[in-house]
């Protein structure tokens, strides 16, 4: 028994030692919009090509990342109600013959491929979700309570599992905006 216990030790030592140091992802800026005609989303996250990810990516191993944006309704004596869900989803590869990264935008958003040599520009349009319209905000009552929860995964080769979060290949993060009405209050 005590040979079992320093074991279960000695592994759990050697598992925080090997995880490597990144930098992490978060959710830096969440804005939710509320205008006469649609409710509107936009977001930065920090931290979405980890240091981790520069010999993957420049290898020509592609990163993914993918932003869950839904829109919720508050019920006091009840559970929430999911009202909309989007997924706003980007891909990012290195081409290593002329040098150049390249953002495909996948799954929500018709924006045509942006390509450039400087990474920081890459992590900047990677980055930033602005104008993302969940719902028309007449099909909302005015009193009704809602609020957003983004979920941000970015990983590499589009795996987003336990062991590649653990090896260091992968993050994810969660956000929840304040709540809000569309009725304006004094």
């Amino acid at each position: 028994m005590p040979g079992r216990c320093l074991g279960l030790v000695w592994l759990l030592g050697a598992l925080t030692l090997t995880v490597p140091a990144r930098a992490e992802l978060r959710i830096g800026d969440l804005e939710v919009y509320l205008n006469d005609h649609e409710v509107t989303v936009a977001l930065a996250v920090l931290g979405t090509v980890a240091p981790g990810y520069h010999e993957g990516i420049e290898s020509g191993i592609p990163a993914f990342i993918r932003f869950t944006i839904e829109l919720w309704q508050y019920n006091r004596m009840w559970r929430d109600r999911l009202l909309v869900s989007k997924v706003v989803e980007r891909h990012l590869t290195y081409n290593v013959v002329t040098k150049e990264y390249r953002i495909t935008f996948l799954k929500g958003e018709t924006r045509p491929m942006y390509s450039t040599r400087d990474l920081r520009d890459a992590q900047r349009v990677l980055s930033e979700a602005r104008s993302v319209k969940l719902m028309p905000a007449s099909s909302l009552e005015p009193d009704d309570v809602i609020y957003v929860r983004v979920r941000a995964e970015s990983a590499l080769n589009g795996e987003n599992t336990f062991v590649a979060r653990m090896a260091g290949t992968a993050e994810q993060t969660f956000l929840q905006s304040d709540f809000r009405t569309i009725r304006r209050i004094q």
